[in-house]
């Protein structure tokens, strides 16, 4: 029997010292391999096989340390990602679970040589909580992917809110327009009566008898109509001045007018924040491409429907007359405005996808005045809206 064949005590105990981990200076990362002690390492290190590692080493150390340093540290977040994923736990605990792993990339082979440098540089960087306490350092990890999940359900939420009060708002203008109305129309039906002023109410017997006379101080409107509808005839005279009245009246008008245009003033200013985006590209508008990049092949300045958006900020666009198909980037593309009368789309700002008319074009303010057709703004004339916020539809 051969001295370490595989079922020798001395080939087991070999496999079983092998198994657990070593001490990190006897070990070569270059050739991967685990010396047990001073003089294997010594022995490894004069072998041919490492002479050839070190060769292909010098050769272009850097590029090699930092292919360790990215692999040690993706190797190192995963396991934080995994085990600890949204705990606070000292960085040694962390480090003593990564390296029981016998195929661990080592840390005397990347750029950091202790473990408090790299702790440093994941707080520094971003990609994980670092605090620094008497017991030593703790890290958090920050779980990105969550993270972007919460905010943009959170961003989801707020804009639904906002459509909410929006809606809301929509509709108490429309209730006090309403109320306005039927209250200017009520004034106008009325003559000769005023709400402050004491009413003389004078009444006669319709014989020849003895006449009764009889005052009312402070009678209202309510009251006369009442003592109307019981049958007997009164005369009434009102001592008002009517043109104290017409003045009261308009002055009441303006200022209604003046605080609805506020409102509407501050519902389109809430509306621009939320609705102002850093895209504009959407499905079935008709963009015109200035890239000049695409001169040679002849798509310069030439104009095309939009069949799909990627990623909010590239458009899928068919040429109109080559029908081919290209993909450009927003900043390459300018929108279309049509002929007096065309339809267009708001593309930005606060009626940002509702369909619109094109009434009129000033080309000295480069702004056109359009009218928004069907929706919960049905009708509404916008004065003055940018050229880059409208485009033509498709139709």
């Amino acid at each position: 029997m051969g001295k370490n064949e595989f079922l020798t005590p001395k080939a087991i105990a070999n496999r079983i010292k092998a198994k657990g981990l070593q001490k990190l200076r006897w070990y070569c990362q270059m050739c991967q391999k685990q010396c047990r002690d001073e003089n294997g390492f010594k022995c490894h290190c004069m072998s041919e096989s490492h002479q050839r590692q070190m060769e292909v080493f010098g050769q272009n150390p850097n590029r090699i340390i930092d292919g360790y340093s990215e692999e040690f540290e993706s190797m190192f977040l995963e396991h934080m990602k995994r085990s600890h994923r949204f705990s606070r736990i000292a960085a040694t605990v962390v480090y003593n679970e990564y390296i029981s792993d016998r195929h661990h990339i080592h840390m005397n082979s990347t750029q950091w040589a202790t473990l408090t440098e790299f702790v440093k540089y994941l707080g520094r960087t971003g990609k994980c909580k670092v605090d620094e306490t008497p017991k030593g350092w703790f890290i958090t990890y920050i779980d990105r992917d969550s993270e972007t999940l919460f905010k943009e359900k959170m961003k989801n939420k707020r804009a639904k809110a906002d459509i909410v009060d929006e809606e809301k708002q929509e509709r108490e203008i429309r209730r006090q327009i309403e109320r306005a109305e039927q209250l200017i129309s009520g004034a106008n039906g009325v003559d000769k009566i005023s709400e402050n002023e004491d009413a003389k109410l004078f009444s006669r017997s319709d014989d020849g008898g003895e006449k009764k006379i009889k005052l009312s101080i402070g009678s209202s409107t309510k009251n006369m109509g009442k003592e109307k509808g019981e049958g007997s005839s009164r005369f009434v005279f009102d001592e008002v001045d009517d043109g104290k009245k017409f003045e009261k009246d308009n002055r009441g008008k303006t200022g209604g007018g003046s605080a609805l245009d506020e409102l509407i003033k501050e519902e389109e200013k809430a509306k621009e924040r939320i609705n102002r985006k850093d895209y504009w590209l959407c499905e079935g508008i008709i963009v015109k491409i200035m890239s000049k990049d695409l001169a040679d092949k002849g798509y310069y300045k030439q104009k095309g429907v939009i069949c799909k958006v990627i990623d909010k900020y590239v458009g899928e666009i068919e040429v109109l007359e080559s029908k081919h198909k290209l993909r450009v980037d927003q900043e390459e593309l300018e929108t279309v405005i049509p002929q007096i009368g065309g339809l267009v789309r708001i593309v930005n700002g606060a009626y940002r996808g509702s369909n619109a008319r094109l009434l009129s074009v000033n080309t000295d303010k480069f702004c056109a005045k359009v009218q928004i057709e069907k929706g919960m703004y049905d009708g509404r004339v916008i004065q003055a809206i940018e050229y880059e916020d409208i485009c033509k539809v498709v139709q």
